[in-house]
């Protein structure tokens, strides 16, 4: 597989991004959900903010508060009986679960898909109970001229996947949870199939089960039902712990074959990395697996992906195709925003 980074990579970082509140500093810039709006690509980034230390020891968990409309925080000294940091993402304490920081989007806009202008103010934010704990990873899904973005909704009820919807990326508009709590990794495909919108989505079960990718279809985009099982983790594979979502998937010809391309991620256990890969998913029926990467079409290997936040992480929510070629928008450690280009040929070459 070749694989070409920008030489610009990371293309977007925390340093370049003031903070959207007085009191917080920038910690991520990563994730963001890309497409083409006319001449432009755009990007709706997510961008993570921490509290600024106030004493030596101290840990901090910001959360909106939907009575008052504004985020605060909660703060405990690092010698608290029972307090748990060891994941530097969240806090645990007494049962529940806090996280370090909090997401919004940003909307980041480039004429050539590399270089772009980022809003200095947030495009979407939380803005319910549902989103106490913020709104992270959006997925962009053009369908009649409408761009319909999911994305997950996080809270102490649990991760849902909320969606909205923009015409100019200007204005925004919300129309609540879609998949209910525990669900994530929901990519929309941009064409129904038999009358019916379909998306991939990831369920999250808990003592039985396993983190995998499912199919759905709805009849107006906000009922969703006919869930079927699409694929696992594989063992011996370098997705053998599990797998999710990734780009929104997108209409191929391979081999004289017509279906869909969906560039997901997948986590292997040791070392616990996160890479992607793809699925090859036939045209009329995506729910049936025709193709799947027998290695990863791009892992951590810069050294902006092995260390930052969150140490060895590549993970797309978005790419832009044109002439055979995949512009791949992905999360490095989960830190910063990094671009590769990926041909369309070598991942059919190495599916089986």
């Amino acid at each position: 597989m070749t694989v070409r980074r920008a030489p610009e990579n990371p293309i977007v970082t925390p340093a370049m991004l003031r903070p959207s509140m007085p009191g917080f500093h920038v910690v991520g810039t990563f994730n963001p959900g890309a497409i083409r709006h006319g001449d432009e690509t755009i990007l709706l980034l997510r961008v993570a903010e921490a509290p600024d230390p106030q004493h030596e020891g101290d840990v901090a968990a910001p959360h909106y508060d939907a009575a008052s409309a504004q985020v605060l925080v909660k703060r405990w000294h690092v010698d608290t009986p029972g307090l748990d940091t060891a994941d530097p993402r969240v806090i645990v304490l007494d049962g529940r679960t806090w996280l370090t920081s909090i997401s919004h989007f940003r909307t980041a806009r480039s004429r050539d898909g590399t270089h772009f202008e980022i809003s200095g103010q947030p495009a979407m934010s939380a803005a319910t109970e549902l989103e106490t704990f913020g709104i992270e990873d959006p997925r962009i899904t053009l369908i009649d001229g409408v761009y319909w973005i999911n994305y997950s909704a996080v809270s102490p009820h649990g991760i849902a996947t909320g969606l909205a919807s923009t015409r100019d990326f200007a204005a925004f508009e919300r129309h609540g949870i879609i998949l209910a709590p525990p669900n994530r990794d929901v990519t929309i495909f941009p064409e129904r199939i038999d009358g019916k919108y379909i998306a991939l989505h990831r369920p999250m079960p808990e003592g039985i089960g396993e983190h995998a990718i499912w199919i759905a279809s709805s009849p107006d985009l906000l009922s969703w039902g006919d869930h079927r099982h699409v694929a696992s983790a594989r063992a011996g594979y370098w997705d053998d712990a599990k797998i999710g979502g990734g780009a929104v998937p997108l209409r191929v010809n391979v081999g004289g074959v017509e279906g869909w391309l969906a560039v997901y991620h997948g986590v292997s256990q040791s070392p616990m990395r996160y890479a992607l890969g793809a699925l090859l998913l036939d045209g009329r029926d995506p729910g049936r697996v025709l193709g799947r990467s027998r290695t990863p079409i791009l892992e951590p290997e810069a050294d902006y992906e092995r260390r930052g936040f969150f140490d060895g992480v590549v993970f797309t929510c978005g790419l832009v195709e044109a002439d055979g070629v995949l512009r791949v928008y992905y999360g490095a450690a989960d830190g910063v925003t990094a671009v590769a280009d990926l041909s369309l040929d070598d991942i059919a070459a190495g599916l089986e």
